[in-house]
């Protein structure tokens, strides 16, 4: 077996086995727990675009239980690396309009809505608000590290999700398509 076969076969496996799936899980649960902190501790009031934000990293760790339970059955399998691709896709691109708002020559005016806009069934800001809600303005850059803002630090976090995803679906579809 040749090196990159070897890593190509290792990368094609993840998807089968229950502790990627833990992994992808924890880290967006940790996530959570960061935005948790940054909002009550730290008190930075998030705005809309942050609770999309929040939304999608939460989306991430909640599609990532479904394969967890067994990722031998392919529905469950293949429901967890289309959720985890589409919604990391889906956060960076919120994140990136968030970032180009927050950029943007009158970012001191910018203006966000007052409330999420979540379906009218599922109204997640009326139910938790102190998780959905969202009182911040998204215009104002309160917090950097690194010179990066939190939403410039969520695009690397989502592009980096999306890239793992593309990278673990690829490895995957093509070891099956050797196999066949």
């Amino acid at each position: 077996m040749t090196q990159s076969h070897s890593w190509l076969s290792r990368f094609a496996q993840l998807p089968t086995q229950r502790w990627p799936w833990a992994l992808l899980a924890l880290s967006s649960f940790a996530l959570i727990g960061a935005a948790m902190y940054f909002q009550y501790a730290m008190d930075l009031q998030p705005c809309v675009r942050c609770i999309y934000q929040r939304t999608a990293v939460l989306a991430i760790g909640l599609i990532a239980l479904l394969p967890l339970l067994n990722p031998q059955i392919k529905p469950l399998k293949w429901l967890g690396l289309a959720g985890w691709l589409g919604i990391a896709s889906w956060g960076y691109v919120i994140a990136a309009d968030h970032v180009a708002l927050q950029q943007s020559a009158n970012s001191w005016f910018a203006v966000c809505d007052i409330n999420p806009q979540f379906p009218a069934f599922m109204p997640l800001h009326e139910w938790f608000p102190g998780f959905f809600g969202a009182p911040g303005m998204c215009g104002d850059i309160d917090w950097q590290f690194v010179g990066l803002s939190m939403p410039q630090w969520l695009q690397v976090i989502f592009a980096g999700y999306a890239v793992s995803a593309i990278v673990v679906i690829a490895a995957h579809l093509a070891v099956k398509s050797k196999q066949k």
